[in-house]
Formats: structure tokens, sequence, C-alpha cells
């Protein structure tokens, strides 16, 4: 690969990311961060205590309407490791799976990992 053409390779990208707008810069590193990891563990709570628990989350999406707009829907989802028995790490029976949690009624905490 020549000089030019890897000068080209990496300024293009940033040429094109300067007439872009701040939400559009955002969703590209939403989707660079989603692509990278976050490690991120998600907690729900039912009277004061945990009843669920997900580990290994990658990234936390906001549903979104496919057609009309940039309509946001009331939940969330992502795809982590069900960690059944709470013990913050994934045991040999433990799966990723693909989860929801609704905006409105789901009591949850999401963090990235304090142990990674």
């Amino acid at each position: 690969m020549t000089k030019t053409t890897l000068l080209l390779t990496l300024l293009l990208p940033s040429v094109a990311m300067l007439g872009c707008t701040q939400e559009t810069q955002n969703k590209i590193g939403r989707s660079l961060q989603n692509w990278t990891g976050a490690n991120g563990v998600l907690e729900v709570y039912s009277g004061g205590k945990v009843v669920k628990r997900f580990i290994k989350i990658d990234k936390l999406s906001t549903a979104t309407a496919t057609s009309g707009g940039d309509m946001n829907r009331p939940y969330r989802f992502a795809y982590g490791v069900l960690d059944t028995n709470l013990n913050g790490e994934q045991d040999g029976n433990e799966r990723k799976v693909y989860f929801e949690i609704s905006d409105y009624s789901t009591n949850y905490v999401f963090y990235g990992d304090p142990g990674t």
C-alpha cells in the first residue's frame, strides 16, 4: 500500500465525520462501542433485591421505530449472559441470551463491570 493510499484511507473517514451532525456522530460512536464492547452488567430489582442479573453485555440499546421517524420505543434490549445463581461470573451452565426490559415497569441498574 502506498503512502498516499494509506493517508486517504485514514483521512477520508475523518473528513466525512466533520460533515455529520452531532446526533449522527453519537450514533456512529455508539455503534463503535457496541463493536468494541463494554462488558456491562444489568441487575433487575424487585422488593429491593436483585432477582435477575445479566453479565458480559456489549451494549444496552433503545428500541426505535422501524418506520415513520426517529421515535424511540419504551423498552431496551441486549445480549448478555444470564447469571442464574447471581454470583457475577459465567458458570458452565450459563449462556448468552437475548433479553428486553421495559422502561416503564422494570427497576434496573446498568453499569460497566468494575472487575475488568
